[in-house]
């Protein structure tokens, strides 16, 4: 030997080092993919359906709710696949109209949710809201997983001391949900000067907003 390094001693310097950095570097990057595929698994969104009276007037007051990304106006809770309106005004589908709320669980909660839902409507009147009678306008929760229905039973005994009467809200579980007919969706916002929306909804939205 003349005492020189080998020429290759510098790449397996340079090889070792890499395998050093791999190994140590495996574990922190499993942990940071760990922690993506976490947080990408929750729903950055939530649903939650309720029904109470005419669905024109709990869509736009829903729809003012900070975290809310919108509402749906629709029918659930009876038996009758794909009804219509006229179906259901007839009170023989055992259908409800119900709006869909979906909701950013990270802005406001399932249980504000329902602390609003009883300032939306009266939920003592059994099929009935104001003027509006049937069936198809009954008080209505229906849940879309055990977590929320433990929260509406529980809303529901501690509501109970804000109003005179028994609430009457039925809590069942949501089977299916059938959007209603596109001039029923956002009736309120694209038909301001409509009677009912005049006489109905912006008075009671106003009262709603300032309960707020």
């Amino acid at each position: 030997m003349n005492g020189t390094m080998p020429q290759n001693r510098p790449l397996a310097i340079t090889a070792s080092i890499s395998l050093l950095l791999a190994l140590l570097l495996t574990p922190l990057m499993n942990a940071a993919d760990t922690k993506t595929s976490d947080q990408s698994s929750k729903p950055s969104r939530e649903l939650a359906t309720f029904g109470g009276g005419c669905f024109w007037c709990t869509e736009a007051y829903f729809e003012t709710l900070k975290g809310v990304d919108g509402a749906v106006s629709g029918y659930a809770g009876g038996p009758t696949p794909n009804p219509t309106y006229e179906a259901v005004c007839s009170g023989t589908t055992g259908h409800a109209e119900v709006i869909q709320v979906s909701y950013d669980p990270a802005v406001i909660t399932y249980e504000q949710l329902l602390d609003f839902f009883w300032k939306a409507h009266n939920p003592t009147t059994l099929n009935q809201q104001g003027a509006d009678v049937g069936t198809q306008y009954r008080s209505i929760i229906l849940y879309h997983n055990e977590a929320q229905k433990a929260a509406a039973e529980k809303a529901i005994k501690t509501a109970q001391s804000l109003f005179r009467d028994p609430i009457v809200t039925q809590v069942v579980p949501l089977t299916k949900f059938y959007p209603a007919e596109a001039y029923h969706q956002d009736y309120f916002r694209l038909n301001p000067e409509k009677g009912y929306c005049k006489v109905v909804i912006a008075p009671k939205l106003e009262k709603l907003k300032k309960s707020k």
